[in-house]
């Protein structure tokens, strides 16, 4: 049963094709344009003549009635204006089903429809539930799992039953397939030359909603937008590179952040060569393209376009991403960053429903349905959530690191992934390879950064709870980008911070109410009630004088926003002496008076329904009785509106009383969790400063004893204590602290504690020495001309004098040299010296001048001769620390491994401090000789 007349005339037809009048179905519908029709009844009909009727040996038990929300809401007896679907609220329903039920029913206007169906079971349906299974909003007894994993496995495995006849109900759904991309060669221009913001030129990182930013009417990265579109016709990986691959993707959905990135992209497409021969939708904002562009409906739109045209592209930000199903879709291109997996999903799964086209005279069924992605660490990182999220024993990052991983390789199975390797071509992506990329992606940012990354550092919260001792520890690490005034973590400053097992603010309960009667205290709660009584009497009275008040919920909730909700606020700024900021009052303004407006909600849709059933009852006792009863029934039917206004003054004053106890408790949660989260975060942010001053120290600690082999559980072992000390101002034991954690006696109480350490990530930590290590090998041919960058570019300056030359400095100073001393790098007999060595760059740019000289290659061709008589015997270098020698020795020699029992001249001397005190020539006499 449906009124709605789109579906209706839908379902009609297919009424008539595939079942057909005399099959005994009845079709029901009160829709207007299906009344006459053969086996069309109304509802009525059904219910007043078939119903009764027997069937055989059995009876007609019941309905299913198909109502939309918006529907429901638009009705009368559900909070409406329109007089319909009073059948729905007065039968009493054995389950209501909601589909789709991540969209909004927990709304205002949602809620207290629903409220009005009587039932005795709900069922929610939705394919991403994520933020329900996250909250523990159903027990997990109340959940039942049909993932599209189950789906498929169902379609892969279906046997026909005894009779062999029934048809498999999955074969029609067509295979997911998800295709990511790097956009690395795209957007290599921004990424060398970074991204100029207010004057000046900052790092760019990739980000799809930034991509496709647009400012003053055209995208800022136009030119690199073109490339995109050029390389996803051209670039052979690209999903519309070929003809054969342009014919299975006749019909797509594009999906962006902002409007005016979709109107500026939908000119784009159609003035492109070849995405020009698409009928180019707009489904975003007011639909427009051009101002003078018709707004259609965008369902309309897109079915009307398809219908007329052989190939289209629709664009949108948010519109036909739920609950909208085009068959024609093939595809789905993600060019917005969503983070979330359930609008992510719900948005790919667009493209997974049942098709049969035609391609002359013969029928094809879709087989495959595609999501095309550019954000390799988003996109993964989302099928992990959607492969583990959806079942309540790993949602929110539960269950074991094997279980998830096998949730993962099963959805695979089902789900294929295809992405980039190394080299860039596409490869099928295993269960390893879903979970490392986003962990490889995160370890090349935190390289990028020189190891100074948020990335590294976990279970910060763990602070709170730390010993002084670790306090300390942090404090000795100078805080990168030094503030003006250097500020240390203070013990103090994590006192009275209420936090959860997890880590999160939590004010207790019994704070929030006691806070609450000291700020309010019970005179502000009396003087708010009495205006809004006063309302709640007059929508009493209205009801005696008419069947229904229009505005009386309206004032209602006025009146308890401006004489209730807006004091209290008041109250509450007065109290926390301007610490409420305007956005929060607003917010808690506008929270606040919903939930008024929900709960005298009920209350009032029960008054104008119960209103209108008695006026409905009083006229057909009127029309059936004679006379001289009329009078005695109009007094029965007064009363009982008089009752029912009663019941109706009664229920809403508990309420409001309620309510505004639970306001003054609201604001105190909100205004003191925000301010607690802002003084956790001061802390947390000055202890990643800190981290940060130990962090940057890693890389220099992996060129000097670095290898694959090197994790956070071992990283202690690898580096003398004194070194260690040395360059991080801590020692080793400390590092382990802070580390592992470890027992501890409460300075105050005495008693014995444990600190569970753990403030470091050791997955990222791991991966990112991989990264870097294998960075250093890939640049550690400093003859190689193509490397236009070094290892020491991902080095950050130290707190010590390891501040590195750049490379471009070096290759200046050498010219230089060069031209002062015309012929010097053709000499086999000449000496150069880096008295100061961090490095190692002037030594190695001068081993190159040399051994690419061409006198020098005519005096000794052997290649391999050649760079050991340089090395043994032209080179000569001192390093003031023991790390600073093996870093620099290790790169002058890193290129070739055999170089490395080359006996050369590079000692451990600190030359600075023998040139303060004179010594310099003994020192160098006494490391080279004369």
């Amino acid at each position: 049963i449906t009124n709605r007349p789109a579906i209706a005339n839908s379902w009609y037809a297919d009424y008539e094709k595939f079942i057909g009048p005399g099959s005994g179905y009845y079709f029901v519908s009160n829709v207007d344009a299906l009344q006459g029709k053969k086996y069309v009844i109304t509802r009525e009909q059904f219910i007043n003549d078939v119903l009764p009727q027997k069937h055989g040996n059995a009876s007609f038990f019941g309905i299913i009635e198909f109502v939309s929300m918006q529907d429901l809401k638009g009705a009368k007896v559900f909070g409406g204006k329109f007089d319909k679907l009073r059948e729905v609220s007065e039968t009493p329903w054995d389950v209501l089903i909601i589909d789709e039920a991540h969209e909004g029913v927990d709304t205002y206007k949602t809620d207290i429809a629903l409220y009005k169906i009587k039932r005795k079971f709900t069922l929610h349906l939705s394919g991403t539930p994520f933020k329900a299974l996250a909250n523990d909003k159903f027990r997990d007894d109340a959940i039942f799992n049909w993932t599209y994993a189950d789906e498929q496995k169902a379609k892969r495995e279906w046997t026909p039953g005894e009779d062999g006849e029934a048809e498999n109900p999955y074969e029609t759904l067509p295979q997911l397939n998800l295709y990511t991309y790097q956009m690395s060669e795209i957007v290599r221009d921004e990424l060398v030359q970074g991204i100029e913001i207010q004057g000046e030129t900052e790092e760019y990182a990739f980000d799809l909603n930034t991509f496709f930013e647009v400012k003053n009417g055209r995208f800022v990265h136009d030119g690199s937008v073109d490339k995109f579109l050029d390389a996803l016709t051209s670039q052979e990986k690209y999903p519309f590179s070929t003809k054969a691959l342009r014919d299975e993707l006749k019909h797509t959905f594009w999906l962006l952040n902002r409007v005016d990135s979709a109107r500026l992209l939908a000119k784009k497409l159609e003035e492109h060569p070849v995405f020009g021969q698409y009928k180019i939708i707009l489904a975003a904002g007011d639909g427009k393209i051009d101002d003078d562009d018709a707004n259609e409906e965008s369902f309309k739109k897109v079915t009307d376009a398809i219908a007329a045209n052989d190939r289209t592209i629709t664009l949108s930000v948010g519109q036909l991403t739920t609950g909208v199903t085009v068959p024609e879709w093939t595809a789905v291109l993600m060019l917005s960053n969503i983070k979330s997996p359930a609008l992510y999903m719900q948005a790919a799964f667009r493209a997974q429903n049942p098709c049969l086209f035609r391609i002359g005279n013969d029928f094809y069924r879709k087989e495959r349905a595609y999501v095309f992605d550019f954000d390799p660490a988003r996109t993964l990182t989302i099928f992990e959530e959607f492969a583990n999220d959806l079942y309540s024993d790993t949602a929110k990052g539960r269950g074991d690191t094997e279980t998830r991983k096998e949730r993962v390789r099963e959805l695979l199975n089902f789900f294929p992934v295809i992405g980039e390797d190394d080299e860039g071509e596409m490869i099928l992506l295993d269960a390893e390879k879903v979970l490392s990329i986003p962990r490889k992606i995160r370890s090349q940012e935190v390289v990028r950064r020189g190891f100074m990354s948020n990335y590294l550092f976990q279970s910060i919260s763990n602070i709170f709870g730390a010993p002084q001792e670790v306090i300390d520890i942090i404090n000795t690490f100078s805080p990168v980008s030094e503030p003006k005034q250097p500020k240390d973590v203070k013990k103090d400053d994590m006192k009275d911070i209420p936090l959860d097992e997890d880590g999160n603010v939590k004010l207790p309960e019994e704070y929030v109410i006691g806070q609450a009667t000291e700020v309010f205290g019970e005179k502000i709660y009396g003087d708010v009630e009495v205006p809004v009584n006063r309302v709640i009497d007059d929508i009493a009275e209205a009801s005696k004088r008419a069947a229904e008040s229009d505005d009386g919920l309206a004032r209602l909730k006025e009146s308890i926003r401006k004489d209730a909700v807006v004091p209290i606020l008041e109250k509450a700024k007065e109290a926390y002496e301007g610490a409420i900021k305007s956005s929060e009052a607003k917010k808690l303004e506008a929270k606040i008076t919903e939930e008024a407006g929900r709960m005298v909600g009920k209350a009032h849709l029960d008054l104008t329904t119960r209103q209108d059933a008695i006026e409905r009852e009083r006229k057909e006792a009127l029309n059936a009785a004679p006379p001289q009863e009329k009078e005695a029934i109009n007094k029965a039917y007064d009363e009982q509106r008089k009752q029912a206004a009663d019941e109706f003054k009664k229920t809403v004053s508990e309420t409001v009383d309620e309510l505004l106890h639970h306001a003054g408790e609201e604001i105190v949660t909100v205004v003191e969790t925000r301010q607690n989260e802002e003084k956790k975060k001061t802390v947390e942010d000055t202890i990643r400063d800190h981290l940060r001053g130990f962090s940057r120290t890693i890389p220099s600690f992996l060129m000097a004893y670095g290898s694959d082999a090197v994790t956070l559980e071992n990283f202690d072992q690898i580096i003398p204590d004194e070194v260690f000390q040395e360059v991080t101002s801590i020692t080793l034991e400390q590092f382990r602290f802070l580390r592992d954690g470890g027992p501890y006696t409460d300075s105050e109480t005495g008693e014995e504690k444990v600190f569970d350490g753990k403030l470091f990530d050791p997955v990222v930590f791991n991966d990112s020495v991989k990264e870097f290590m294998r960075l250093k090998a890939k640049l550690a041919d400093y003859f190689d001309e193509s490397n236009t960058e070094d290892i020491f570019d991902y080095i950050p300056p130290q707190k010590t004098n390891q501040i590195f030359t750049p490379k471009w400095v070096v290759a200046k100073m050498v010219d230089m040299l060069e031209e002062e001393n015309p012929g010097c790098f053709d000499d086999p007999d000449k000496t150069f010296a880096d008295l100061y060595m961090k490095s190692g760059l002037y030594i190695t740019e001068i081993v190159k001048r040399l051994y690419r000289s061409e006198k020098m290659k005519a005096l000794i061709p052997d290649d391999k001769a050649r760079i050991r008589h340089i090395l043994g015997k032209q080179v000569y270098g001192m390093t003031p620390t023991r790390i600073i020698y093996l870093i620099a020795t290790n790169y002058i020699l890193g290129f070739d491994e055999a170089l490395k029992d080359t006996a050369t001249h590079f000692v451990q001397a600190d030359a600075a401090e023998a040139a303060k005190n004179g010594t310099l020539a003994e020192v160098v006499e006494r490391a080279f000789g004369e």
